[in-house]
């Protein structure tokens, strides 16, 4: 019950998570992160309280975009994931979806095609460490997978500890198909 509880939807007319929610930051953060109303939702960063007290859940929240990873998301994350590390306090991090029918579809490879060549690198570096840094929280990490995770979504998902997948998931690594490996490691 405790994981179909930490597990639920919140928002978008959905149930909420059970247990009570604390506010959406960041100990000490104050406010999410990001710069612009739009992009301070792009991640967000829930402490439940009550019986699940100590479990963070971060939702990916880039409906128009089918959660892809831009420049600011990944920025968010690294942000998120370098906090929890050091708060003695989390004992689990939930990853999923608040946009349903999506769990992460990549790159922005929108976005990226704005990109000029040295900032495709540091995007590529930095996407890299901040799973990097999720696969070696100290903690528990299970990623909640409804819908599609593809290429940096389904490493994303492989960077946690437990993956748990409803039965209408769809995962890939598309890059594969172009003779390429996975950019985020």
């Amino acid at each position: 019950a405790a994981t179909s509880a930490a597990l639920g939807r919140t928002g978008h007319g959905a149930p909420p998570l059970r247990g009570g929610v604390a506010a959406a930051v960041l100990p000490s953060a104050g406010r999410s992160y990001g710069s612009q109303a739009k992009e301070e939702e792009e991640l967000r960063v829930r402490y439940l309280d009550d019986e699940h007290k100590g479990i963070v859940v971060l939702g990916l929240n880039r409906s128009h975009a089918k959660n892809a990873l831009s420049k600011n998301l990944v920025k968010m994350m690294s942000k998120a994931v370098d906090a929890l590390k050091s708060d003695k306090k989390v004992r689990t991090v939930v990853f999923r979806s608040e946009v349903p029918g999506i769990f992460c579809a990549g790159a922005d490879l929108k976005e990226r095609a704005k990109m000029h060549s040295s900032e495709v690198s540091s995007f590529v570096s930095r996407a890299r460490a901040t799973i990097n840094e999720l696969a070696n929280l100290p903690v528990p990490t299970i990623a909640a997978i409804d819908g599609t995770a593809l290429g940096g979504g389904l490493e994303l998902a492989l960077a946690c500890d437990i993956r748990v997948a409803a039965s209408s998931a769809k995962m890939g690594l598309v890059e594969t198909k172009l003779a390429i490996i996975p950019g985020a490691g």
